[in-house]
């Protein structure tokens, strides 16, 4: 079954090349940590490296901060995008304006 899941995985990278890279991380979010997570993080921006996810809530919160590592790496390999971090932010507290 791993080994399903990593062809899937690598076939979806493949699959979003042509895609801006926003996109891409769109995509392979739901893939790279699970849908009840995905359904927890609104991507919101993705701007020198650094992607912004807002979170539903303080216990996803907590979750997602401690999976930071694994989550960075997964996003990058399956969305085929170099990351150089994630910055959550708890849903209602946006700091960053546009």
């Amino acid at each position: 079954m791993q080994n399903m899941r990593e062809m899937l995985r690598s076939s979806l990278g493949r699959s979003l090349g042509g895609l801006p890279e926003m996109e891409r991380l769109a995509a392979a979010w739901p893939v790279a940590c699970g849908p009840a997570m995905a359904r927890r993080g609104v991507l919101l921006d993705f701007e020198g490296g650094i992607l912004r996810i807002e979170v539903s809530d303080s216990a996803w919160m907590e979750q997602m901060q401690t999976m930071r590592t694994v989550l960075e790496h997964e996003l990058a390999r399956v969305a085929e995008v170099k990351l150089a971090g994630i910055h959550f932010e708890l849903k209602g507290t946006r700091r960053w304006k546009r």
